[in-house]
């Protein structure tokens, strides 16, 4: 019963699209819409075109039949019944041709969910196999990520002036993101990337950074009301990790299986290193606006490790800088320990 009610839906949606000269697309996915396969719509056309025959057929001879019914003249009552059993009889023939044509609705169902799969007609097992390869190959693609962190230093000497005045600092990046799967299979899977990363210091207690005459950094107190001071420096970083996938292995069917490697629950790790870009101090008060862009002692290069767990494009990760903050004895010992999320355009 389930099938003829699917069966006579289709054929009412084509039939209204043959006869109205309209396309008609079926959203057989929800996440975008998907074309008919031609042949399914050649095949369920011809159907809807064979159906219309035969009910205007019958319904030129049940017309007729209704002519000579009213031509006697009968009572009300008894016309309404002989009308019905015409109808009856009529409405029979219908589905008992339409019957005989024999209508596969099951195959049809199988051309239009390999075409919504494959958006192709495959006429050999083959040719199918080798579409599903292609399809469902090994993830090695790169994607685009974008990541905040809270970033603190972290110093196994005492205290410095930096670190007894230090204040909300951050880490922001964006960048491209390698995806390198071992196997249509494997959980492993090769990351790397390019990134670009700005890591802005920011200190209290009315302290900005200053540069002496030997071009040494340092903290001093801002004689008036500060809005703004930040110390903020840009990276290229490139990472090297391997991500753990802990979703299940599907069945793409033909014997073909794969997992996919942007979905469900990972856990990643890598080691990176990085080259400055600039640095650039910013102090805002009632006092002097400055913004200047030169060397603060900054560390030119940085490199440290990660650890990351995701699920779909969502990630939380934490990473630290095996590298000083500042380069020399300035501030000795500080390295950046960044806290974050990071979202991935999969």
């Amino acid at each position: 019963m389930i099938k003829k009610f699917i069966m006579v839906g289709c054929v009412c949606l084509f039939s209204t699209s043959f006869y109205a000269q309209k396309t008609l697309k079926i959203n057989l996915n929800s996440k975008k819409e998907t074309e008919v396969s031609p042949i399914v719509k050649e095949k369920v056309e011809e159907y809807a075109a064979k159906i219309n025959t035969i009910i205007q057929e019958e319904k030129k001879l049940m017309e007729a039949d209704l002519l000579v019914l009213q031509s006697k003249n009968l009572d009300k009552t008894t016309f309404d019944k002989e009308k019905a059993q015409i109808a009856d009889h009529y409405s029979e023939k219908i589905d008992q041709r339409i019957e005989e044509l024999g209508f596969d609705l099951d195959n049809v169902i199988e051309k239009q969910v390999r075409y919504s799969l494959l958006n192709t007609d495959v006429t050999s097992n083959e040719e199918l196999k080798a579409k599903l390869l292609k399809k469902f190959r090994p993830a090695r693609s790169f994607t685009g990520y974008f990541s905040y962190g809270i970033m603190a230093l972290t110093n196994d000497l005492p205290d410095n002036e930096l670190d007894k005045n230090l204040g909300y600092s951050s880490n922001l990046e964006f960048g491209l993101k390698l995806h390198y799967q071992f196997s249509r299979t494997s959980p492993w899977a090769l990351t790397s990337g390019l990134g670009f990363s700005w890591r802005t210091l920011r200190t209290d207690n009315n302290m900005v950074f200053a540069k002496g005459a030997d071009n040494g950094v340092y903290l001093e107190n801002y004689s008036g009301s500060l809005d703004k001071n930040k110390l903020r420096t840009g990276y290229i970083v490139v990472p090297l990790g391997i991500q753990y996938n802990f979703s299940k292995v599907k069945d793409a069917g033909m014997d073909i299986k794969y997992r996919n490697c942007y979905e469900g629950f990972k856990v990643g790790a890598n080691i990176y290193g990085g080259v400055q870009m600039s640095t650039n101090n910013i102090i805002k008060g009632n006092e002097a606006e400055l913004r200047q862009r030169g060397n603060y002692q900054v560390n030119p290069f940085v490199y440290g490790a990660q650890f990351t767990v995701s699920y779909d494009n969502i990630s939380l990760f934490v990473k630290k800088d095996f590298s000083n903050y500042f380069k020399d004895s300035y501030f000795k010992n500080d390295k950046a320990l960044v806290f974050g999320v990071s979202i991935g355009f999969e």
